[in-house]
């Protein structure tokens, strides 16, 4: 695109997205008298909208998802050529590039063995739910079947997984939930939760006891597993503090839960060095799901990943008509998810995008430690890889978050120089400061600086 596109060439695809289409994450009122974005073509890092104007997307595609960027012509080619051949058969059979991408993801996944496929994160948490539920019953006389997830944590948009939903705003409205999910601490420093003492212990180490008193109290023989995200992503961007994952699989082993990794953002190359988050803390999981940047979401594509025993559970009584695992994702048997997501995946390979993600994160997180500098509205920034955060206050020494009104300028004013910024957005109340980053695995220095310096002139003009 040339950016020549007037706005009558587009006329009946906004009245008919004005019309028709409901958005997510989003109101639909100003639409009576305004018009909804409509994103018409994308190609690298850039995207064009309904009238011409064009973008530098630095949160791959509004959630994390497109890790290659746009226009990946080899992708679409494979998922083509793959659909000509078959393009569906359900998940109780296999399929050419279920086969081929199974052993490529695990490849790249040591101490894992299975993959099952399914269409959503969502999704792909809920049967990583469902077997910990079912193991409970088949070993532990249906008595370990509490699920223990994280404040400030998402896994997903069902009722399920909102029943293991940290941000209490994204479940305002939505309950009752499912019974025996109970939450534990978050492990975010910045705002460290009372009761710990710095002279004592690490915050990473006393943020991971505060699991094992949820375990004491519960009973040990109540919970099966343990869900989290290695990275908390749209709850703040928080990383781990040092000692944390350690402890944690110290605690899973302890009292036989099944340690549940949610890498539905962080999967598939978005915090650099490794394939995966978890990676970085040297853990073993159970059970590791992901979707978003497994196909850059070029097909819809998600997978529950579990070890060999954790699948040997299903199979060990062949002569029990309940003994395998009761379930099956219709999207999941589609063939344009697995084929895309081997060629997404060569993309990386080939490219040194693991590599390019962690230079160009480097760069990213010095460029925010600049502002962080030259801003006192700036209070935190981390992240790991193309995936960092910025938290803005309005007092540095209480802490005290801006207003959402005010993020919300932030994010129009970069708009407004033709950069798509993110923001925590409806999930912990009074805590939706945080503005988040993660462009494409592709991208290059000047890209980098130029999301920086439209943050930059967005805070002048917010904060002054």
């Amino acid at each position: 695109m040339d950016g020549t596109l007037s706005q009558n060439d587009l006329s009946h695809v906004v009245d008919a997205d004005r019309a028709h289409v409901w958005h997510h994450l989003i109101q639909h009122k100003p639409f009576e008298t305004g018009e909804p974005r409509v994103i018409i073509e994308g190609r690298g890092m850039r995207v064009w909208d309904q009238n011409g104007k064009e973008f530098l997307d630095a949160v791959s595609g509004g959630v994390w998802t497109v890790n290659v960027g746009y226009g990946r012509e080899s992708i679409a080619n494979a998922v083509r050529d793959q659909l000509i051949k078959l393009n569906y058969f359900a998940g109780s059979a296999g399929s050419v590039p279920g086969a081929l991408f199974s052993e490529k993801l695990i490849s790249k996944m040591p101490g894992m063995s299975r993959v099952y496929y399914t269409n959503s994160g969502s999704e792909a948490n809920e049967k990583a739910f469902k077997m910990i539920r079912q193991i409970a019953h088949k070993r532990h006389g249906g008595k370990k079947t509490k699920i223990l997830y994280r404040d400030r944590d998402y896994h997903g948009g069902t009722i399920g997984t909102m029943s293991a939903g940290g941000q209490d705003e994204r479940n305002i409205q939505y309950g009752p939930f499912v019974p025996d999910f109970i939450r534990v601490p978050h492990c975010m420093e910045y705002r460290a939760q009372e009761g710990w003492n710095p002279e004592s212990e690490s915050y990473g180490e006393w943020a991971a006891n505060q699991i094992e008193e949820v375990i004491l109290r519960e009973g040990p023989d109540t919970v099966g597993g343990l869900c989290l995200e290695p990275v908390t992503a749209g709850g703040g961007v928080i990383t781990p503090p040092e000692g944390y994952w350690q402890r944690v699989q110290e605690i899973c082993r302890k009292y036989d839960v099944l340690l549940h990794i949610d890498e539905v953002v962080c999967g598939v190359g978005r915090t650099g060095t490794h394939w995966f988050g978890y990676q970085h803390y040297g853990i073993e999981p159970d059970f590791v799901t992901m979707a978003k940047g497994v196909a850059s979401g070029y097909a819809a594509i998600a997978c529950c990943v579990t070890t060999e025993r954790v699948f040997e559970m299903f199979k060990d009584d062949a002569d029990d008509p309940l003994n395998y695992f009761r379930d099956i994702s219709t999207f999941g048997g589609c063939t344009a998810g697995p084929a895309a997501a081997l060629e997404n995946m060569r993309i990386i390979e080939d490219e040194g995008l693991l590599e390019n993600t962690t230079a160009m994160g480097d760069r990213m997180m010095d460029n925010l430690q600049a502002l962080m500098e030259k801003h006192r509205v700036v209070g935190d920034v981390r992240g790991k890889g193309l995936f960092l955060g910025a938290e803005l206050v309005a007092d540095r020494a209480t802490k005290e978050p801006v207003s959402e009104k005010q993020v919300a300028q932030v994010l129009a004013e970069c708009g407004a120089q033709g950069v798509i910024i993110g923001a925590t957005n409806r999930s912990v109340p009074g805590l939706n400061n945080t503005l988040c980053f993660s462009p494409a695995l592709i991208a290059t220095p000047d890209d980098i600086d130029e999301i920086t310096e439209a943050v930059d002139k967005a805070l002048t003009k917010v904060f002054g």
